[in-house]
């Protein structure tokens, strides 16, 4: 496969066969990865050209993803145990999710909103920290109710508070599954005491390195995206009302997060030599 190239004279016939599989198979001396300037010159064709045939073969060498693997032994069981409850909820179940998310800041920052075509909002540098709260949030996967706590810490008093709003929030006929990392604070003997004079509650641990696995992440992502990244809290009293008024506007319009892979697609995919 090559293709002609007519920026100058004489035309220029690129070889994107070959410029693919350099791209993709192979690295330039004394480098990690291809520019488009080290390309074109060991290809003898311009910079621009580089860049386009990449763009059409959608090659991307500059970029790098990152990703861990879980090494729980049980991580099999594990998946297939959460990604079933997703798929098939049990009966007259309400399936609760649950995370703790790492401590919310509130701080104070000079902005300035977007004041012309094409201009974005800006935001100072300059930080000042005005002091943290710690969010428990429980996602209903049949949906989309968001049930949140905020806590000074995040320790198993913390959590069994936590426990007893959603204890307290939640039809008492429905048996609830609650999906949660992997942490000793929910294993503590004192929630473990609690659980059993609540039968009620049904504990499923993510394994290892796999929050990825508790569909709250994506709620957390919501909230942090479009209220909190940009928000500017002079004090946590303030972070705390704009948290709680973000999960009731939330509840006004819930909508259920849909899990659509399977456990056997999320493990062939793990395994694959290649991530796409």
């Amino acid at each position: 496969m090559s293709a002609t190239c007519r920026a100058g004279a004489p035309p220029v016939t690129v070889d994107v066969a070959r410029l693919v599989e350099l791209t993709t198979q192979s690295k330039p001396e004394a480098a990690t990865h291809w520019s488009t300037r080290t390309l074109a010159g060991e290809m003898g064709i311009s910079a621009a050209s580089v860049a386009r045939y990449w763009r059409k073969n959608g090659l991307k060498p500059h970029l790098v993803h990152g990703f861990k693997v879980s090494r729980d032994p049980k991580f099999v069981e594990k998946l297939e145990d959460i990604v079933g409850l997703y798929m098939s909820p049990p009966e007259r179940a309400g399936a609760v999710l649950r995370r703790e998310e790492p401590s919310a800041g509130a701080g104070s920052h000079t902005t300035r909103p977007a004041n012309g075509k094409g201009r974005a909002a800006t935001m100072t540098h300059d930080y000042k920290r005005n002091g943290t709260t710690t969010l428990f949030a429980a996602l209903n996967v049949l949906d989309g109710q968001v049930i949140g706590q905020c806590q000074q810490h995040h320790t198993h008093i913390e959590w069994l508070k936590f426990l007893r709003q959603i204890d307290r929030e939640t039809p008492k006929g429905k048996t609830l599954h609650l999906i949660a990392d992997n942490y000793a604070t929910h294993k503590h003997p004192a929630v473990q005491e609690w659980l059993a004079k609540h039968p009620r509650f049904n504990m499923h641990f993510t394994p290892t390195s796999a929050s990825w696995l508790n569909i709250v992440e994506r709620f957390f992502r919501d909230i942090t995206t479009e209220r909190l990244r940009r928000g500017v809290f002079t004090s946590v009293p303030e972070l705390i009302t704009a948290i709680d008024e973000y999960i009731a506007h939330h509840n006004t319009k819930p909508k259920p997060f849909i899990w659509t892979k399977s456990a056997r697609d999320i493990l062939q995919r793990s395994s694959a030599p290649i991530a796409a």
